[in-house]
This record gives structure tokens, C-alpha cells and sequence, in this order.
């Protein structure tokens, strides 16, 4: 037996002893069923009251991306929401502080660590889907991005706070441009947040309550930055080690309390690596500037990059990303060697971070080798492949199905609710015998490939696509929009057939559902310490050890 077939078995046995907020088995396929044991109860109803939303706006999202789909716009979408992706910002981050713009960089660390963390909270906290797969497409360059829960938009929260602080910068130092190079980069502003929030909507990503909460969100978290970030970066410039050592101890408080997801969604993995980026840059900046024993001033002066020599500054910027790269490559695999043995002896007093998808050091002797574990930065073999996949914008995928545990969940409690309208409602117009999403058109496909679900290719799923096919657009359909039940993918139970052989078939194909289903990878617990480490040293890099090793080489 192999050592990765071990791990997955104990990692079974791990789940198995897993306490939930309710005892009795494990609801196994039941949607509404499987929330209520894993949530508290409080949580539990916040979902239940939020869940309505997301079922009601799923047929205007529909019949709006079908009537808005083309090729160009596609493209566009699918290209642009890079631009809100965790590897965009870590990737143009640390150029803020190799270029001479350490006060930018700092305020946007802040603001997009607050960002993934505070969306992520959320997303762990209500546990709610993604708007349904079918009716809508989705269209990404990120295959990972379907597996995380739907509200919020992350990418809306980062798109608006970086917007609102860019704008109020500009505003700033409005006299240092020209009238029409001000009204420019304020156009430019506005369309990156627009682009942003509307393109998370017309991929079928997000709907609208998403992007509105994140859109919330992200406006409080540039309020907060332009409100109190001078005064808190002075506070931990003219302060002891003890100011910065607060900081990293609140940090380490806020993944702790982090809330347990109720299905096994990466939103946490993201917020673990941005707080250790908020880490490293509070004791990098606070360590470097106080080398020149200077109390309070700006952060540039303490920074003496210029710009006025183009190769210097490309030596610098290429520099800086090789050595972060060797940072990486170095530090994660001694990190997942020598942590466990670490773990499994301080387990022993009950020190741990209990994680319901994380397999214990107990339960594992070493970490294999991880594929895909990381997508904030991938590794230094997928760059090629990344720089590849955004030069050709037209390799996106258009994925039609459950995709994602929580997915499939919502799509078995939404067909119980349907069932239980239907008995309960005595009007036959509201009883209809074929599966369809009534008055809405069938996806429009273009010439780009559509990768269907695995999921799809059951009997129940399938016939919604075939009757789908030979629908037309409607001219009026919301008026046609059935409001009792917004989407419709299976029948109900035939006059002539038996509950429960209708149960048992249900139960056969939710099975068959989820098997097919891609599967997040199994994750260890000495990850977390291991991000920790790893985007800390990374962001000291930027802010610290970069800069010092550039004044060393004459780079300035």
C-alpha cells in the first residue's frame, strides 16, 4: 500500500472523529441536513435567512450572462479578473518598495491582507454556494476558484479598496498632473473596480448580493486605511520591538479564531498566507527604518530607491523575484520535513490547531510531495505556463455543473425544497413534469470548448441540458421566471412511482454526483505554520533583506 493511499485512509479516520455541533451520523448527501450538524446553530440560521437570496437572483444572472455572452467579451472578463487575483497583487507588491514607493506598498499590503481575510472570515462564517451551475456558465482561468464558497467577492473587496485609496492618492497630489493625466487615471480607477466587480458576475462567479456585500467591504477597508494608516504605521515606526511583536501576536490570534468551514473550502489557506505577508512587512519596515535611527518621517526617506536608471531599477525588480523564488523553494519543503516531528510532540500537552480538513501530525508520518498546494504564488515550473495561459486569454475554461462539494450540497437542498413546494402547493401550474428552468433560454455557447461537469452525465442533470438546448430566447422572461422556485433541475416524483424508490435512485445519483466531483487536495496541519513562515520570510524579503542586499550591490 502506498504512503499517499495511507494518508488518505487516516485522513477518512481523521474526519470520522471529528466532533460536530450535533451528534448523530454524518448526513452523508443531505444538503440542509449536512449544514445543520457542522454549523452552530446561530450560524446555521444566518445561512438559512441568506440562502433565499442566492436561489432568487440565480435566474436574472442567468438569462443576464446569456444575453450579454460573446467571444470578446469573454476574453475580456476572463483577462481582467486576473487583475484581482491574490498572485497579481504578491507579484506587484514587493515592486512598491524596490521602486521607492514604500508608503503605497505598506497601505496596499494592509488593505488586501484585510481584504482576504475578512472575506475569507465571512465566507467560512455563512457557508453560502455559488450562484447554480447549471443555468449559469462559468468562465475562469483559475480552475481552483469554484472550490471556495460564493459570498463574498473577494475580488470586489480587493478591486474597490485599491480603487477608493488610488483615487484618494490622486487627489493628493492632484497639482502634479495635467488636467486630462488626471481625469485618466481617475477613468482608470473606475474601470478596474467596474471591471472587477461586473466581470465576477458575468463569469457566473458571484451574484449580486456577493459583489455588493464585497464592494461594502472593500469601500470600509479603504475608509479604515485613509482614515488611521499614517497613524498606525507611525505608531509602529517610532516604538519598540514590543509595537511589532503586538502586531504579529493579534495575527497569530486572528488565524486561530478563524471559523471552521462546513465544507472543505481553501478560503483559510489565503488568509493564512496574507497574514503572514502582514507579518513579515510590519517588522521588515520597522527593523529597516530604525537602521538609520530616524523617529518618525516618512517611509520613503527611508527607502533610497530612485528610478532615474531603467536597468538598475530591472536589476533590481528581477533580483528581488529570484531570491523570493529561492526563499520559497528552500524553506517550504525543510518546513514540511522537520515540522511534523514538531507537531506530534507538542500534541502530546494538546497543542493544535483543530481543523476539521486538516490531517493531524498524528495521523501522518510525512507530507508527500503537493501538487497545486498554492495559488497565491505558484511555483517557479508553472510560470511559464502562467504567462502562457494569460497570452492567450482564449484558453479559459467554460465549465458547466457542480463543481465544488457545496455546490452539490445546495443543489440536493434546493431539489428538497422544490419537492416540498410542490406537495405542499395544490395549483398544477406550479407543478411542472419536465425539467426546466422556467422562461429561461438555454446558455448561449461560443466557439470556445465547454468543459461539462462529470456531474452532468447523470440522468437527472443531463435532461435539464437537452431540454435546455431547444429553448429560445423568450422576449419577456422575467415575467416568466418562476418566483416560487427560481431554478429547476430535476422532476419531481411521477404520480405512478414510489417515494422511496425516487429516495433511493436520488440517493444513487447524489452519490455518483459526488464522486465525479474535483476533489480538494488533501491538506496537512503544519501548512499553516508553514505559510506562516514562508510569506512572512517573503514579505521581510521585499521590505528588508531585498533592500539591504541592493544598497550592498550598488543598486540604488
Amino acid at each position: 500500500m502506498s504512503t499517499t493511499t495511507k494518508v488518505k485512509q487516516r485522513y477518512a479516520a481523521h474526519l470520522s472523529r471529528t466532533p460536530s455541533p450535533n451528534k448523530g451520523p454524518d448526513a452523508g448527501l443531505r444538503g440542509l441536513g449536512h449544514y445543520e450538524r457542522r454549523l452552530p446553530q446561530w450560524r446555521f440560521k444566518l445561512r438559512q435567512r441568506l440562502i433565499p437570496v442566492v436561489r432568487g437572483e440565480t435566474p436574472y444572472l442567468a438569462w443576464t450572462q446569456d444575453t450579454c455572452r460573446s467571444p470578446l467579451l469573454d476574453t475580456y472578463f476572463a483577462l481582467t479578473a486576473n487583475l484581482g487575483t491574490h498572485t497579481f497583487f504578491m507579484t506587484a507588491l514587493p515592486v512598491c518598495f524596490w521602486c521607492g514607493y514604500p508608503d503605497v506598498g505598506v497601505a496596499l499590503v494592509q488593505m488586501l491582507a484585510m481584504g482576504v481575510y475578512l472575506s475569507g472570515y465571512a465566507k467560512d462564517l455563512v457557508c453560502l454556494p455559488r450562484p447554480l451551475s447549471p443555468p449559469l456558465q462559468r468562465i475562469t482561468m483559475s480552475g481552483s476558484a469554484a472550490l471556495e464558497y460564493g459570498f463574498p467577492s473577494t475580488h470586489t473587496t480587493n478591486a474597490v479598496s485599491v480603487a477608493l485609496f488610488c483615487l484618494y492618492q490622486l487627489s493628493l497630489s492632484r497639482d502634479n498632473y495635467t488636467d486630462m493625466t488626471y481625469n485618466l487615471l481617475r477613468l482608470g480607477c473606475y474601470c478596474y473596480a467596474t471591471s472587477i466587480t461586473l466581470g465576477r458576475m458575468y463569469c457566473g462567479m458571484h451574484g449580486f448580493f456577493d459583489v455588493i456585500f464585497g464592494g461594502l467591504l472593500g469601500a470600509l477597508i479603504a475608509w479604515l486605511r485613509i482614515t488611521y494608516g499614517d497613524a498606525f504605521d507611525g505608531w509602529i515606526l517610532t516604538g519598540d520591538w514590543l509595537r511589532p511583536a503586538v502586531v504579529v501576536a493579534a495575527l497569530l490570534v486572528a488565524v486561530r479564531i478563524n471559523p471552521e468551514p462546513a465544507d472543505n473550502c481553501p478560503c483559510f489557506d489565503d488568509s493564512v498566507a496574507f497574514v503572514g505577508v502582514v507579518m513579515g512587512v510590519e517588522v521588515g519596515v520597522w527593523h529597516y527604518a530604525r537602521r538609520l535611527a530616524i523617529s518618525g518621517g516618512p517611509l520613503a526617506d527611508k527607502y533610497p530607491f530612485t528610478n532615474s536608471d531603467l536597468l538598475i531599477s530591472a536589476a533590481r525588480i528581477i533580483g528581488g523575484i529570484v531570491v523570493v523564488f529561492l526563499w520559497r523553494a528552500a524553506m517550504k519543503p525543510l518546513l514540511l520535513r522537520y515540522l511534523p516531528p514538531i507537531f506530534r510532540f507538542v500534541d502530546v500537552w494538546g497543542v493544535r490547531l483543530p481543523r476539521r480538513y486538516f490531517v493531524q501530525s498524528r495521523d501522518y508520518k510525512i507530507v508527500p510531495t503537493l501538487r497545486e498546494d498554492d495559488k497565491v504564488i505558484p511555483p517557479a515550473s508553472q510560470i511559464s505556463a502562467m504567462f502562457s495561459n494569460l497570452g492567450n486569454p482564449r484558453r479559459r475554461a467554460v465549465s458547466i455543473g457542480p463543481q465544488s462539494e457545496a455546490d452539490a450540497r445546495e443543489y440536493i437542498a434546493n431539489r428538497e425544497h422544490r419537492r416540498r413546494n410542490s406537495r405542499s402547493d395544490a395549483s398544477p401550474r406550479l407543478k411542472p413534469s419536465k425539467p426546466t428552468i422556467a422562461g429561461l433560454p438555454s446558455p448561449a455557447v461560443d466557439e470556445d470548448a465547454v468543459e461539462v461537469s462529470a456531474a452532468l452525465k447523470l440522468p437527472e442533470v443531463q435532461s435539464y441540458m437537452d431540454a435546455g438546448q431547444a429553448r429560445k430566447k423568450p422576449s419577456r422572461p422575467f415575467l416568466q421566471v418562476n418566483t416560487v422556485e427560481p431554478f429547476l433541475l430535476t422532476p419531481p416524483p411521477s404520480d405512478g412511482g414510489t417515494s422511496s424508490d425516487s429516495g433511493k435512485e436520488d440517493e444513487k445519483n447524489d452519490r455518483e454526483m459526488f464522486s465525479a466531483l474535483e476533489k480538494p487536495r488533501i491538506r496537512y496541519d503544519v501548512e499553516v505554520i508553514t505559510k506562516l513562515v514562508v510569506y512572512a520570510g517573503i514579505a521581510w524579503l521585499a521590505v528588508e533583506g531585498n533592500p539591504r542586499l541592493f544598497e550592498y550591490l550598488g543598486l540604488v
